[in-house]
């Protein structure tokens, strides 16, 4: 089987590493394209994943739009050399149009409620929109729900070897430490978003290093005043730096979901949130989200300095991620008879939801 995915942001390379080297392992081709976005394509060279670049993309509505064009013609001429049988991603409305265009498959991913923009792009033209079974949305007749989250593609227990690396470099294995994580707000999901204020991302990061570490990785350029607490490490490093973490503060939902899956308490920052992270606070108090008002960060600094005074929500979370583990799926092992199935496994899962539960 020859397969296309389409790489959009770095999450996307920890979603789908594990089950690109799987499936060559049994034999099937894959071509990757890749958006050269943050640090994408450092993580696939780092995971030995070749790939096709496909440009930097736009931040502006109207370049948007001509990149899609562009991206959709790259799509098609690679396409054309390569004849995926089957077409792959987590939210692209450039792998899903030239899937359409070309009458193949599109299996796509989606677990970004407020991702309105990009769903009118790829909904049309997709086959199958697979979400967790927390996902708040009716997508209709093409949406497979999966008791699980992306991030368990490379943190279940299963694969979190394979997404942990040395670390020798840094001088943090005998101390405690919190990781704050700041994004840039420039996906089309973050349209309207500001995020956590400059003013109070300092008083976060002097709050917590007055009892922890604190390390910083951040999307955009750091102030002068939060240049000192910025994490000096390569991006394929991430995961093993916030395995043994203390806690998590940021505006990252896959980062804040990875902290849940590792049973580390984390503060979530986002107005328009996520179904996953709020079902890994009501369900497993693993996650505490807030909103981005003044008012709200107030409460999430709080909510802070209680986490790191209080042991017991510490060993709490290690006991409600063992209770997570239990109750989710491994998503690679789904993925990979899913797709090798397709579309039989499309018909099973609509039929009997409860298959999935082979994949625990």
């Amino acid at each position: 089987m020859k397969i296309l995915i389409d790489i959009g942001h770095p999450a996307h390379v920890h979603y789908f590493k594990n089950f690109i080297k799987m499936m060559q392992s049994k034999g099937h081709q894959f071509l990757i394209t890749a958006r050269d976005k943050e640090v994408s394509q450092q993580l696939l060279k780092a995971n030995g994943i070749d790939f096709i670049s496909r440009g930097k993309g736009s931040d502006s509505a109207f370049g948007k739009i001509m990149y899609m064009l562009k991206a959709d013609c790259m799509l098609f001429k690679y396409s054309s050399k390569f004849k995926p049988d089957i077409y792959m991603s987590f939210g692209s409305p450039y792998a899903a149009q030239v899937a359409w265009l070309k009458r193949k498959p599109h299996i796509v991913f989606d677990d970004t409620e407020n991702a309105v923009l990009g769903r009118k792009f790829y909904l049309p033209f997709s086959d199958v929109v697979l979400t967790p079974d927390c996902f708040k949305l009716d997508l209709g007749k093409k949406q497979i729900r999966f008791r699980g989250y992306m991030e368990l593609c490379y943190l279940h227990p299963n694969w979190i070897e394979k997404s942990l690396v040395s670390i020798d470099d840094l001088a943090i294995k005998d101390e405690e430490y919190a990781i704050l994580r700041f994004v840039s707000w420039n996906a089309n999901h973050d349209i309207g978003h500001k995020g956590f204020s400059e003013k109070n991302k300092k008083r976060i990061a002097d709050l917590l290093s007055e009892n922890l570490k604190v390390y910083i990785t951040s999307e955009k350029k750091l102030s002068a005043d939060l240049e000192k607490y910025q994490i000096k490490i390569r991006p394929d490093q991430m995961h093993s730096v916030l395995k043994n973490a203390s806690m998590l503060f940021g505006e990252s939902a896959t980062m804040a979901s990875e902290s849940a899956v590792l049973g580390i308490p984390s503060i979530y920052i986002d107005d328009a949130g996520r179904g996953y992270t709020d079902e890994e606070e009501s369900k497993y108090s693993l996650v505490y989200n807030f909103k981005e008002s003044e008012a709200d960060q107030e409460l999430a600094i709080q909510k802070a300095a209680e986490v790191i005074s209080n042991d017991e929500i510490i060993t709490n979370a290690k006991k409600a991620q063992e209770t997570l583990l239990k109750d989710k799926i491994d998503v690679t092992k789904f993925m990979i008879w899913f797709v090798e199935n397709f579309p039989e496994s499309k018909t099973i899962m609509q039929s009997n939801p409860d298959y999935q539960l082979n994949f625990k």
